[in-house]
């Protein structure tokens, strides 16, 4: 019953175009869906990242707008690239990955910007 979604503990998952999965959600732990993209892009015009197929990086208008906002990627452990683009599945365009973005997804939601929805990669953008 689980595998097939009948299972009413289990409700079966939206799919990627439908409602506030598309909005804003996390992927695995940055920002992605519309909210995501727009970040991006917002950031992409404003010249504070540069992105590219092989990557990205932060320009130093982007780490004193970064600094300002208290976004702290250096403080992001593990391995992972410093600052990537993500390519959305609902959108098809890019979103900031990396340690960039999870630094950013991390900031928002300590300043309340953003709540994580309970058990679910759905997040709501707050007032």
């Amino acid at each position: 019953m689980i595998v097939a979604g009948d299972d009413p503990r289990h409700p079966p998952m939206r799919g990627p175009r439908q409602g506030e999965m598309r909005i804003a959600r996390t992927c695995y732990d940055h920002i992605a869906g519309r909210l995501g993209v727009g970040i991006a892009d917002a950031l992409l015009k404003r010249r504070h990242i540069v992105l590219s197929d092989d990557g990205g990086k932060v320009t130093d208008a982007g780490l004193r707008f970064f600094a300002e906002l208290g976004v702290e990627p250096d403080a992001v452990p593990g391995r992972r690239p410093f600052c990537r683009a993500g390519l959305d599945w609902t959108e098809r365009r890019p979103h900031l990955a990396g340690k960039v973005g999870t630094a950013m997804a991390t900031r928002f939601l300590e300043r309340r910007w953003i709540a994580q929805r309970r058990d679910s990669r759905i997040l709501q953008i707050t007032p």
